[in-house]
């Protein structure tokens, strides 16, 4: 069986590579990590996702930004991008069953259980 890709974008080193960690122990996801939000299209179109999972708050570039980036590349539109923010309260994120604004939206801190299901939703 192929693995499923997935491509976390944060600037939180911790995060990524924890996340990276915890998802690579279930053997059917494979995951890149850019902590670097100016190189996420880069990164993307290299790596070929089949999920993003995107911070929304970063220096130099915010998820809003990246996400933009993604649309408006041929390759990489149909990617499903899944925000992950402390920038909204899990209360919100349930109120609006995640969609706020047009996009989906997880709330920070994140359990590892909770990613692989929305991998499994949207991959």
């Amino acid at each position: 069986m192929e693995k499923r890709k997935i491509l976390i974008i944060d600037d939180e080193v911790t995060f990524t590579k924890t996340g990276k960690l915890t998802l690579e122990k279930n053997e059917s996801y494979e995951v890149c990590v850019e902590n670097d939000p100016r190189m996420a299209l880069a990164t993307a179109r290299k790596f070929c996702p089949d999920i993003v999972l995107l911070d929304m708050i970063m220096p130099e570039m915010n998820g809003g930004e990246v996400q933009r980036q993604f649309m408006a590349d041929p390759v990489l539109k149909h990617i499903p991008v899944i925000f992950l923010t402390a920038s909204v309260q899990q209360k919100e994120v349930d109120e609006h069953k995640g969609w706020i604004d047009g996009a989906f939206y997880v709330a920070k801190p994140v359990t590892a259980k909770t990613l692989m299901d929305i991998i499994e939703e949207w991959a």
